[in-house]
């Protein structure tokens, strides 16, 4: 509301309660607006705003404005600005340019929180607080470098533990004071690099937290506090953030201008894991989006499809950036609902049919939940220190925990991403995969082999078990704390330049990018099998006749090593036959580009979301008299979803 006139807001509002939005987030870029110059604050305009459209049933959510600082603060108080990694201070004008550490900026950005606290918390319209709008800046300044200091003493307590931790007789980079160590660019030790990632992450949860702590005393009961993240950002860890928080919600755009639901599915699972319960989607792009090379607009009613896709996923809401473009700022040809002129534009007719949507189905499926019988460990530091040294180019953490989830999202098998540093209990996980846990802590290797003795089926991968919690070699072979539990260990691994056969029970293929060299400890009697081995790569010879997937029984439970990058073929293969040995099965196949999601409400009624992503019509067979919620429809036969068409069914009883 902010950047347009006030005697336009009713025409606004009118509009959003015409296409069915019960909730907005205001606030979060608008301190200059709400402090113009130092301790002078404007607040009734946002008391306004909020009052109009509670007027007109919409409820909501205010934001912190601490990612755009005014620039009376930021001339006043220039280290408040975050220097990169070049040197360079930010200059004002941007957004998430501040320090995090700054002293300074915390004194400013608790005492604006506090004032929004104070003025709104009670308000009995204001439902939830966003803080802060996107965490992402990485500072190098004199503040941040003292504080990563002070960070390590409290880690290592002494420099000859952190010395010995980080193997710094190395290229002579031993230190003997802490204030020689550097804030890390690129090419450096790995310990100092993990080091630093823990340090960002404790930087900016101490910064929401400072925020938080200003909030909550204000707040009436029931009004949650969330962070917008975004997508798999990797500069913090974001189990770590999302402790603090009441709610997890994240920023979806699609910069390829077309959604990939394999792909946005695994972000809607990895967000619902931060806090293992539903989760907010802040933030859709309404049709385009303003910052790439080809900025293309999502296909007529395909919008609508990712909506319901994030709900089948467990999203509670979904919002959209954003309503109306300013007149000017870096975002003026960003998507919006109404154009410049206040005009609805044509997605907010597609906006209008999802709000109606909603309408129909809230009651059915207020309190429902994804219940996944598969995990998929997604680690921070495992992947920090992966992609810090890959060994191989095409190497990309998240692209190899991709390769797992995929096959299992084609078969419409929910999945839950979790830390892999909380409970598993194989009473509701049969399946659990850790791809690529680089880093194996002895609680680590004791929670996974708690899980399998107690009859869960682990999943381990390439790249397991290699360092300890400093991103040091293990002293011990691949997969470490885990090899005996696998009842395989890693003699050597390969970066490959080129394909590789492989071939099992009824199952052939290749392998790329990497392959591990397995030996099974067959001494101590662990019963290892041997599922697939590698062919002859004709001349390599490295890998010939070597086993590349084992399976191992453990008390109630299995593991399986697959020592491999398989191609798509036969990851979906193996995959497939585990899923089908543990009775992991979709209640209803689908065509191609068809999903089903499945949530299940407090009484336990299963409700099926159907959504076809393709833009031509789809028809099948249901075996089920079922009732549609949005069109109202009960019987049984055939399934008939038009071009992003989408049902929500529940099984009638006979």
């Amino acid at each position: 509301p902010e950047h347009h006139p006030e005697d336009r807001w009713a025409e606004d509002v009118r509009l959003m309660k015409e296409a069915g939005f019960t909730v907005v987030r205001m606030g979060e870029f608008a301190w200059s607006t709400f402090e113009p110059s130092e301790g002078e604050f404007r607040l009734d305009w946002l008391a306004r705003a909020i009052d109009l459209l509670a007027e007109n049933g919409i409820q909501t959510v205010l934001g912190t404005p601490t990612a755009a600082p005014p620039a009376w603060l930021t001339a006043a108080h220039p280290d408040t600005l975050a220097v990169d990694e070049h040197g360079h201070r930010y200059e004002h004008g941007k957004r998430c340019h501040y320090c995090v550490n700054s002293p300074t900026y915390h004194k400013y950005a608790r005492r604006i929180t506090s004032a929004l606290g104070e003025r709104f918390g009670a308000h009995p319209q204001v439902i939830g607080w966003q803080i802060d709008n996107e965490f992402d800046t990485v500072c190098y300044c004199e503040t941040c470098r003292g504080a990563f200091h002070d960070f390590l003493r409290e880690k290592f307590g002494t420099l000859d533990a952190l010395n010995a931790h980080w193997s710094t007789a190395y290229w002579s980079q031993t230190y003997t004071a802490w204030e020689q160590i550097p804030l890390p660019k690129r090419g450096h030790n790995p310990g100092l690099w993990l080091a630093f990632r823990e340090f960002v992450t404790r930087s900016y949860r101490g910064f929401q937290h400072l925020q938080i702590e200003a909030l909550r005393p204000h707040l009436r009961e029931g009004v949650w506090i969330t962070h917008n993240f975004m997508e798999w950002w990797d500069t913090f860890d974001h189990y770590a953030l999302s402790a603090d928080l009441d709610l997890a919600s994240w920023d979806w755009y699609v910069p390829r201008g077309h959604n990939d639901p394999l792909k946005s599915g695994a972000m809607h699972d990895l967000v619902r894991g931060f806090k293992q319960r539903n989760f907010w989607v802040m933030e859709t792009q309404p049709g385009s989006i303003n910052w790439t090379g080809v900025n293309q607009t999502l296909n007529r009613g395909e919008a609508r499809a990712m909506a319901w896709h994030a709900v089948g996923h467990g999203a509670d809401a979904l919002l959209y950036w954003q309503w109306r473009p300013a007149p000017n700022g870096q975002e003026q040809y960003h998507g919006s609902l109404v154009d410049q002129a206040g005009q609805p534009r044509p997605f907010y007719e597609e906006a209008a049919r999802l709000g109606a949507e909603f309408a129909k189905v809230s009651e059915v499926l207020a309190g429902s939940v994804v219940s996944a019988q598969i995990a998929i460990l997604h680690d921070y530091p495992s992947r920090w220190s992966l992609d810090y040294q890959r060994h191989h180019k095409n190497f990309d953490y998240i692209r190899h925990l991709l390769h797992y989830y995929e096959p299992l999202a084609k078969r419409n098998l929910p999945v839950d991403i979790l830390s892999p540093d909380v409970p598993l209990d194989p009473g509701k996980y049969k399946l659990v995969i850790a791809p690529a846990l680089a880093i194996v802590t002895p609680a680590r290797a004791q929670r996974l082999r708690t899980y399998v003795e107690g009859g869960g089926t682990l999943i381990l991968t390439i790249r397991s078990g290699v360092k300890d919690a400093y991103n040091a070699l293990l002293p011990v072979r691949p997969p470490g704390p885990l090899a005996e539990l696998a009842g395989v260990e890693v003699e050597e691994y390969y970066a490959l330049g080129d394909k590789i056969p492989l071939h099992g029970q009824q199952i052939t293929g290749t392998a790329g990018i990497w392959a591990e060299r397995l030996r099974i400890l067959e001494e101590d009697g662990y019963g290892t099998q041997v599922i697939a081995e590698y062919g002859d790569a004709g001349g390599f010879g490295w890998l010939d006749g070597f086993p590349a997937v084992t399976a191992r029984p453990v008390g109630e439970g299995a593991v399986y090593y697959f020592g491999g990058y398989f191609d798509t073929h036969p990851q979906d293969k193996f995959l497939g036959m585990i899923c089908e040995s543990l009775g992991l099965e979709a209640p209803l196949k689908t065509p191609r580009g068809v999903e089903l999601c499945q949530r299940v409400s407090p009484e336990g009624e299963n409700i099926y979301i159907l959504i076809n992503h393709q833009p031509k019509q789809q028809n099948f067979a249901i075996p089920w008299v079922v009732r549609d919620h949005i069109s109202g429809y009960a019987g049984k036969g055939q399934v008939v979803l038009p071009p992003y068409g989408v049902v929500v069914l529940t099984v009638l009883k006979k």
